[in-house]
């Protein structure tokens, strides 16, 4: 008889749960870290380990970390030769090491405080950030100063730090290789940057013409084809599909969802699909081969318990998804 493979786990956290992501070294497969949303300084970071024989996760290392993560990502490391690093934003970026102390447990000691506001004891919350995977000694974060900030993480020092846009920024991504990058936020345009000349930047979008523009929350850049974002605006239903070659128009509007998108995730072995989550408590995975003609239906539905607040897809194990619900985190077979 055919072992059946599972096609869900859950995860129950002892809080409800915000920052999360998927560890990308081939040795650690079904492994992820997921950040506390409690609304005060003392905040968890917990490394979670899925044992495959039992069908359910183990705690293999938890951490303190002030305030919320306002997100979490594994060092991009393909080939798993790299120190066993971990990054999280929330009032300051910090590098974290895990070290294997078990067979299943481990111990974690945070490694660098990247702090480019030396003379002030007030920080500016930091709103995202993005770990670049051609060179993963970059690091890029945004903040509610208006700026963005491109560290070493291994020297610990800012390479450069811009005013990116005229409110708080949201979010940062890195196109495929160093240089490009773009952002979004409460100004409500997504704007291009390139290391290489950063005394302009390209607006490839606004939601509105100011002063009317919402804000723009999220932005996603597609891993295997860098001429397309995605990003949706506030209190929106829709996520807007971006071609850098062809600005302020969208290439295309997923609607699909009844109430606000939350999070957003490209494929990372497809240039064409897409997963999106919001508090319609669904996860939607579309596909965008036809375009430029409309997409207007997904083509996987997943009903969550409740509203779906975040949402990874694994780039080492890409047919699976992680999504983050109240105080459950579940892995689902796509």
């Amino acid at each position: 008889m055919a072992e059946t493979k599972k096609e869900i786990f859950t995860y129950n956290a002892p809080w409800e749960l915000y920052g999360m992501s998927w560890s990308v070294r081939p040795d650690k497969k079904f492994r992820l870290a997921i950040g506390s949303f409690i609304e005060e300084y003392s905040n968890k970071v917990q490394v979670l380990q899925l044992n495959e024989a039992k069908g359910s996760f183990q705690e293999s290392a938890v951490f303190d970390h002030p305030y919320p993560t306002t997100k979490i990502m594994w060092v991009p490391d393909k080939v798993g030769n790299r120190p066993d690093l971990l990054a999280t934003t929330g009032d300051y970026l910090r590098i974290w090491e895990v070290q294997q102390s078990g067979s299943s447990s481990s111990s974690v000691q945070m490694r660098k405080l990247l702090n480019n506001n030396k003379n002030s004891e007030f920080c500016a919350p930091l709103t995202s950030f993005d770990w670049n995977e051609t060179d993963p000694s970059i690091v890029g974060t945004s903040s509610i100063d208006t700026t963005c900030t491109i560290w070493n993480v291994e020297t610990g020092q800012a390479k450069t730090q811009l005013i990116a846009h005229d409110k708080e920024v949201y979010d940062i991504a890195f196109a495929c290789g160093t240089e490009v990058f773009a952002s979004v936020g409460a100004d409500g345009s997504v704007r291009l940057f390139d290391l290489r000349s950063l005394e302009h930047s390209t607006i490839i979008y606004e939601s509105q013409p100011p002063p009317d523009a919402m804000p723009l929350l999220r932005l996603a850049w597609n891993k295997q084809d860098a001429n397309y974002l995605a990003t949706f605006m506030m209190d929106s239903r829709s996520v807007v599909i971006l071609d850098i070659r062809l600005p302020s128009i969208p290439v295309a509007e997923l609607q699909g969802h009844e109430q606000s998108v939350n999070a957003i995730a490209w494929a990372p072995h497809s240039h064409c699909h897409i997963c999106t989550a919001g508090d319609d408590a669904q996860a939607l995975i579309w596909d965008l081969q036809a375009l430029p003609r409309p997409v207007e239906d997904p083509i996987l539905a997943y009903k969550a318990g409740a509203e779906v607040n975040q949402l990874q897809w694994s780039s080492s194990q890409p047919d699976w998804v992680a999504i983050g619900f109240g105080s459950c985190m579940q892995i689902l077979r796509v």
